[in-house]
């Protein structure tokens, strides 16, 4: 005889992970409701004023008056676009075979299918502190004891990490993997050097363990060139995962990871739900080709500059001379350190009871730091809403000082 629902303990349905934990991570926040006339500047969504809506519909109509059966009917990934992330990343002396690279619904899937062929529950990550909320959330929700090494302005701490690593093997333990963004990290916006990427690297064979870069931002740069991606420099122990979302539209939902064959074999194991199909690949691959992407990309890069800019010169202008904060040269974020008196729990209620959001840096760590940091994101907003909502925060600062 089945129990009458009202009777059981829906806690039994889910795993051990979820069954204890309320709050499902440590980087839940419960945050108070926006008003209509809030300006966010909390999550790094692309300028929608960017969006390439004609190259699209150019694309779009072509695949459909031309290739109707093979755009919309089962089938696998269009080939074209493998090779044509082959060709971007050989420009970057990044040579791949087609086994060496897989597409994915996103760089987040590509993060969550990681767990799954490389760590048994317990087993030990490490990961930037602060990083990409996403990735943190997922790492801690399968379950992964997470080693948080501090990020500073020229990336990763790696003294600390070295002497992390000696401490793991000193207890018998190899981290499965290190999580890094080493250009235009997320949330923080630091640019790692290249002396620095050479010793991250080397610290990862000599310690055997491979080196997840995610560059999600890696083509949005304002000023000098980049630094070698890390793959670039030791592409034995180093995975990379590069997306089109930053520089396409957010809503296309397509990244690629390349790297060592056999990881990437297993990946694509995992990704049960098979490839990505022939219409989102294909239009992906047909709205990028002939340089079109690079144009593209030279029109983003602009746009964000000057909304970086503009976010820095409001910032110097509206807020208290003690609170600290990054200069990025690329990406989408301003990451700013608070002083004692205006921890987030205190700033951010009033903050969006003056009609401005930001995104706590409580939700970048994975072990409950960040609660004096702050991330604000320009590139969402037009300059006059990034101005206007930095000048908001910067009163509410002000604000509370005097209460």
């Amino acid at each position: 005889m089945i129990t009458s629902s009202a009777n059981v303990d829906s806690q039994y349905l889910f795993s051990k992970i979820v069954q204890h934990d309320e709050s499902i991570t440590p980087m839940h926040l419960d945050l108070p409701d926006e008003v209509d006339d809030t300006i966010s500047l909390a999550y790094g969504d692309a300028d929608p004023a960017l969006f390439p809506v004609d190259a699209l519909i150019t694309a779009v109509d072509s695949m459909l008056t031309g290739n109707l059966d093979i755009s919309l009917n089962y089938a696998p990934a269009y080939a074209g676009l493998v090779a044509l992330v082959q060709e971007r990343m050989a420009r970057i002396n990044i040579p791949l075979a087609h086994n060496e690279i897989m597409l994915a619904n996103g760089s987040s899937q590509i993060l969550s299918l990681l767990p799954q062929i490389m760590c048994d529950a317990g087993d030990v990550i490490i990961v930037e502190g602060p990083s990409f909320l996403g990735a943190v959330e997922t790492f801690f929700n399968c379950g992964l004891t997470i080693e948080t090494v501090p990020v500073r302005d020229d990336g990763m701490d790696l003294d600390i990490l070295e002497a992390t690593l000696v401490r793991l093997a000193a207890q018998g333990i190899r981290a499965k993997f290190i999580y890094t963004i080493p250009t235009f990290q997320n949330p923080t916006g630091s640019l790692m050097p290249l002396a620095n990427r050479q010793r991250l690297v080397a610290l990862a064979a000599q310690y055997g363990v491979l080196i997840v870069e995610d560059d999600a931002y890696g083509d949005l740069h304002f000023e000098n060139p980049i630094p070698p991606k890390l793959i670039a420099l030791d592409p034995k122990w180093v995975l990379y995962v590069g997306t089109f979302s930053k520089i396409l539209a957010p809503g296309v939902r397509m990244a690629w990871a390349c790297g060592p064959s056999e990881v990437i074999k297993r990946i694509n194991r995992f990704k049960t739900e098979g490839s990505n199909g022939p219409f989102m690949t294909r239009l992906v691959a047909q709205v990028s080709a002939d340089g079109w992407l690079d144009q593209h990309i030279a029109v983003l890069n602009a746009n964000y500059a000057k909304k970086c800019q503009v976010m820095l010169e409001t910032i110097a202008e509206a807020f208290p001379s003690d609170v600290r904060y990054n200069r990025p040269q690329g990406g989408f974020f301003v990451y700013a350190y608070l002083p004692a008196d205006l921890p987030v729990s205190r700033l951010l209620p009033a903050a969006i009871a003056n009609g401005v959001s930001f995104l706590p840096g409580t939700t970048c760590y994975a072990d409950g730091q960040g609660t004096h940091e702050i991330r604000l994101a320009f590139s969402f907003q037009s300059l006059e809403k990034v101005v206007e909502g930095i000048r908001r925060l910067g009163a509410t600062m002000h604000q509370l000082r005097q209460a």
